[in-house]
């Protein structure tokens, strides 16, 4: 039986203990030696952390659907998953309600797809060709609300991403407005000026979604300080991978709305000829809800308080630090940023290296190294592509967490200059459309 270990332990007077949740074995190399791994894939899913464990491991014995069984692991759980609503509502800084609303949704592309189902009919949406596809797509879907997109190209600085938005919402027809920005790229890590895009675009009286999903496993986000009107997040990213997300904000466009799917839970009454749909936030969460995935995400919140996420920002950076620098020594190397090296960014790195393809180099460093990272176009193809120097097609992404040590950092650079130098050590072929050592003598499962 796998035993797990915490690989990492954050503590101050402040918080209680950051730490995840992880095998103690190691991962296999096709030498025949066993690893400890080095994740760098935080920004895809990161692990669990033990506070999100010990929660579930206290629910389970209780776990049963909740709101409509009046038997005691009905109530127990009922409760459980409405204290959840109010720790991610604290967490996320979210006004008293009824102003806003908290939704219990599968991730980030669930919770933006609800809002462009229920922003007002001929809503226009103004969004930047440099967001993840989960806010990028959703307003151009045949079920969407919204009458007019606004697609604005990648800006080449903050200042004139604020500019762009502004000039779009002017030139915007009347009606309801929405803007659409990321906090911070999943491709890069650079943090988008969210407060002053707020500030413009409630002065032409639009509102503002941000996708907070590569944000908030860093740093604290709070709708109510920035004024954003609505937020949305995944559990996955944020140490709690159960299937789990939020979309939070304000309650009048969501009551307003048809619920987003139609059944048991969305319903106050069905008769032959009529529905009458509950209010929020039931009315957006029809069928039996995710109990287990709003506990665990709860209670990442719970741990993840603004001092702990403070003193995993100064670490993270610490580390982000050590591997760019590193990263840069190596010739061929070559990091993707949007608005330079000096612009303000969280734990991502995302680079190509000459003469290694990047699904090559990726199979190479978990294969021979023990190293695991993300390649492709990172679910942003309009940005990584405009980013890619000429000559590749795909990059790699490093990003970090509160697993990530100096000697992962340390082992990743090494790699990379190793490889660059010398190339892979093994035989790799196309499996099942991805390349993978051949032979292969690891036991992978």
């Amino acid at each position: 039986m796998t035993t797990v270990h915490h690989i990492h332990s954050l503590r101050s007077p402040e918080s209680p203990e950051c730490a995840i949740v992880t095998a103690d074995t190691g991962v296999p190399l096709v030498t025949g030696e066993r690893v400890d791994y080095a994740n760098f894939d935080y920004a895809a899913s990161a692990p669990c952390l033990t506070s999100v464990a010990d929660a579930l491991s206290a629910a389970l014995p209780y776990y049963a659907s909740v709101h409509r069984g009046a038997g005691h692991h009905s109530q127990v759980s009922t409760d459980a998953y409405e204290r959840a609503r109010r720790g991610v509502a604290r967490f996320l800084g979210a006004r008293t309600e009824p102003a806003d609303a908290v939704v219990f949704v599968r991730g980030t592309t669930d919770a933006l797809n609800l809002l462009a189902r229920s922003v007002p009919e001929g809503c226009t949406v103004v969004v930047f060709e440099s967001e993840h596809h989960a806010s990028l797509l959703p307003w151009e879907h045949p079920a969407s609300r919204a009458g007019r997109v606004v697609r604005l190209p990648l800006p080449e600085s903050p200042e004139a991403a604020v500019a762009a938005a502004r000039k779009a919402l002017e030139e915007a027809p009347a009606g309801p407005t929405l803007l659409c920005v990321t906090a911070a790229s999943n491709v890069t890590g650079e943090i988008w000026p969210v407060e002053d895009l707020v500030r413009v675009a409630h002065a032409e009286g639009a509102r503002v979604v941000v996708d907070a999903a590569q944000y908030v496993p860093h740093l604290p986000f709070s709708l109510a300080a920035t004024g954003a009107d609505y937020v949305a997040l995944s559990g996955h990213k944020l140490y709690a991978p159960f299937g789990s997300g939020v979309l939070a904000g304000r309650a009048d466009w969501l009551r307003a709305a048809t619920p987003y799917l139609s059944g048991g839970g969305a319903t106050k009454l069905v008769t032959e000829h009529d529905v009458q749909w509950n209010d929020l936030p039931a009315r957006h969460e029809a069928g039996s809800p995710n109990v287990l995935g709003a506990v665990a995400l709860a209670a990442a919140c719970d741990t993840l308080t603004p001092a702990t996420q403070e003193l995993l920002h100064i670490r993270e950076s610490a580390l982000l630090e050590r591997l760019r620098a590193g990263l840069a020594g190596i010739d061929g190397v070559r990091e993707l940023s949007l608005w330079g090296a000096d612009h303000a960014r969280v734990g991502i790195v995302s680079f190509t290296v000459d003469g290694l393809p990047a699904e090559l180099l990726a199979a190479a460093l978990s294969a021979e190294y023990g190293i695991g990272v993300r390649d492709g176009l990172f679910c942003a193809h309009p940005l990584t592509r405009r980013l890619l120097p000429e000559g590749h097609a795909q990059a790699v992404r490093a990003s970090l967490g509160v697993g990530t040590t100096t000697e992962h950092v340390d082992r990743l650079v090494g790699a990379v200059a190793d490889l660059v130098a010398h190339g892979p050590r093994w035989e790799y072929a196309d499996c099942d459309g991805r390349l993978a050592p051949v032979p292969d003598p690891r036991n992978v499962l």
